[in-house]
Formats: structure tokens, C-alpha cells, sequence
């Protein structure tokens, strides 16, 4: 069981297993449903951009698939969010769905507005989040597919491309592919953590106890 988990989040394991379709899916999946938040979209990128300087995958094919897949998955969850609205945040919590990942993606847009949309794409659990905040929200469609593509491009053309030239210019980068993507696996996950702790401390220091409440207005001046 443990074993079976450990493969889920293992990139090398699932490009292996699903290859370049299964790439795609999993992006799709990581962005546009709530369910895939757990999947490991920096490190999974990363690693297809490594082995395809290795001639195991075709850059010219995956990255135009990471970056149509990244933006699709945000556009289903955002249409999700606006269709739902605030009685999905209202359901009891469960073993996929905590009450603390939207809260941190909430607090993310309180921060930095629509850039969220961009910066999330780099934050594991608040990029699967954000775009369905954003329809729940009302963001307006516009504002959203314009950070929504952008964000595409930087991050699944972006972080593809890094393991790509990384492969590239690092003579026999084969022998150490597992180190390699260990610390990009551990540096994905940091921002999480960081803004985690940020966000706990913040609270403290407040003492703000108050739970998310999904139907508050937002700032209109975080939508413009």
C-alpha cells in the first residue's frame, strides 16, 4: 500500500508507466480537479523535460501538451467553481478534501489578487485550488484566461524546458536522475510549507480563529 502511494507521487514512475498521454492527463488532472492535488506537477514537468534530452520523450511534443493541458485544467476549474459556487467549501471535510487548502488559497488572493492565478501554478495544493476560488469568487472571465495562459506558458513550458536544458548541458545527468529530481520534489513542495507556516504564524499573532467562510465577498479590488 505504501509502496503503491509512493508510485503515485514518483514522477519517473508514472512517466514510465503512462508516458507522454499519461503526462498530460495527470497536468490536467493536478490543476482542474480537486482530487488531483496530491499529484507531483513541478517534479513530474521536470523530469519529462529531463528524460527528453535523453531521447525518451519528445520535447516538441510535450511541452505544447503540458501548456494546453495546464490551461485547460484551469478552465475547468474555474467553470467548476462558478457552476458550484460556495456550497462545494460548505461540505464536510474528507480524506481529499481539507478545509485548510482553501483557506490557503483564499489567503493566497487576498495576497496577490488575480496574480494568483500565475503564482499558484508554482504552489503545490494552492494551484489545484485557485482557479475554482476564482469561478466561486466571480472573477471575471477575461481577467481570469488572460493569467490563466500566461501561467500555462510559464509553468508547463517553463519548468519543462529548465529539465530539458538542465539534461542538456550536464554531461550523463542519467546517473543522477533520482538526486536530481529528490531536490526538485523537495524544493516544489518548500513554497507550500513556507506559506503554511507563514499563514499559522500570522494567525497567531492575531489570534484569529475565525473558519473560512466561502460565501464572504471578495475584494473587488483583487478581481479587476
Amino acid at each position: 500500500m505504501v509502496l503503491s502511494l509512493l508510485d503515485a507521487v514518483d514522477p519517473e514512475h508514472l512517466l514510465a508507466t503512462f508516458g507522454t498521454i499519461g503526462l498530460f492527463a495527470i497536468i490536467y488532472a493536478e490543476t482542474g480537479l480537486l482530487a488531483g492535488f496530491f499529484l507531483p506537477g513541478d517534479s513530474l514537468l521536470f523530469t519529462a523535460g529531463l528524460l527528453a534530452s535523453q531521447g525518451k520523450l519528445t520535447i516538441w511534443v510535450i511541452v505544447p501538451g503540458v501548456i494546453i493541458a495546464a490551461i485547460l485544467g484551469d478552465q475547468t476549474g474555474y467553470l467548476f467553481g462558478k457552476r458550484v459556487g460556495p456550497s462545494l467549501f460548505s461540505r464536510p471535510e474528507s480524506r481529499l478534501f481539507k478545509q485548510a487548502h482553501v483557506q490557503l488559497a483564499r489567503e493566497y488572493f487576498e495576497d496577490h489578487g488575480p496574480r494568483t492565478i500565475v503564482l499558484a501554478r508554482f504552489v503545490p495544493i494552492v494551484r489545484t485550488f485557485a482557479p475554482v476560488l476564482a469561478g466561486v469568487g466571480a472573477m471575471p472571465y477575461s481577467t481570469f484566461v488572460r493569467y490563466n495562459v500566461v501561467g500555462g506558458f510559464i509553468w508547463g513550458g517553463g519548468v519543462t524546458m529548465g529539465g530539458f536544458i538542465l539534461g542538456e548541458t550536464v554531461p550523463s545527468i542519467d546517473k543522477y536522475l533520482l538526486p536530481v529530481i529528490g531536490v526538485v520534489v523537495l524544493l516544489s513542495v518548500l513554497p507550500a510549507v513556507l506559506e503554511v507556516r507563514r499563514h499559522r504564524g500570522q494567525k497567531a499573532e492575531k489570534g484569529d480563529t475565525t473558519p473560512f467562510d466561502a460565501t464572504a465577498e471578495p475584494d473587488e479590488r483583487h478581481l479587476l
